[in-house]
């Protein structure tokens, strides 16, 4: 595997619409007029958070995680395995640096949630503060994945986005992340890791994840009853997982496409109500 590859599967390509997804969102929400859609603004958001801050955001994980990843069957098939290349180091750094180059082109209040982004980013995984090793600070810490997405908002509406949609995208992530470490409770516990789904156990760690998304489906549908109804499929899916006899670890990598399905249709929602007017 030659740099350039290493890189890109470093980078999670399927989970690139984790962090570019919201930029579109917040886009179509926040413009008045479909010509600011290609707006330098949300070029940049775009180009920005399709594959630097994944390359920042996944390799300060994989960095501080190296020894942890020694037993994880995932880095075997679907990722990379960290072993200390300068190379990898270099390539976080620069793709930090990329990110100031947002300055230039983003209001000040853009510019705080692209703060938040890089705090909670790398302070998730690097010491001090490495939150993923710290039950329900690790979940509540990747609201980090709707901040691009509010930061388009503002740099295209001109205000904050409604409170309403900050709490439903945030109890989504958090819904989100501890779903995904639910296959990684017994390496997480047997490299003496503490999260969220090591603390509660699987059950209810289901539990948890069904309450986040029902409140965040509540939140969303507080706007619109059709909006509320798409982000009902989580709280089902999760159920399906809990009280089915599908294996956890499978159902995990549903979430990409699940993710992207969603996505898009709440993005076209936006497009349609912005087009019409």
């Amino acid at each position: 595997m030659n740099r350039f590859q290493y890189l890109l599967k470093l980078s999670r390509p399927r989970f690139w619409l984790y962090l570019a997804g919201p930029v579109l969102v917040g886009a179509v929400f926040g413009a008045s007029d479909p010509s600011e859609l290609l707006s330098l603004p949300v070029i940049a958001l775009f180009a920005f958070f399709l594959f630097p801050a994944n390359v920042l955001l996944y390799g300060v994980n994989d960095i501080f995680d190296a020894d942890v990843d020694e037993s994880n069957p995932k880095k075997d098939e679907r990722e990379v395995r960290y072993g200390g290349q300068r190379f990898v180091r270099i390539a976080v750094f620069l793709s930090a640096l990329l990110g100031f180059a947002l300055v230039p082109v983003l209001p000040t209040g853009s510019l705080l949630w692209i703060a938040g982004f890089y705090l909670l980013g790398v302070q998730y995984s690097a010491p001090p503060a490495r939150f993923k090793t710290t039950p329900i600070f690790d979940s509540v810490s990747n609201g980090l994945y709707f901040m691009p997405g509010a930061a388009t908002y503002v740099a295209l509406a001109g205000a904050q986005p409604p409170a309403l949609a900050i709490a439903g995208a945030w109890l989504w992530t958090m819904g989100m992340h501890t779903f995904s470490a639910i296959p990684d409770i017994e390496p997480d516990r047997a490299a003496g890791i503490e999260t969220t789904a090591t603390l509660l156990g699987e059950r209810r760690t289901y539990a948890y994840c069904g309450a986040c998304w029902a409140l965040s489906t509540l939140c969303f549908g507080v706007f619109d009853r059709w909006l509320g109804a798409l982000f009902l499929v989580y709280p089902a899916l999760v159920l399906g997982v809990a009280f089915g006899n599908t294996d956890v670890s499978r159902a995990y990598w549903w979430f990409p496409a699940i993710n992207t399905a969603v996505g898009a249709l709440f993005t076209m929602g936006g497009l349609w109500l912005l087009v019409s007017g």
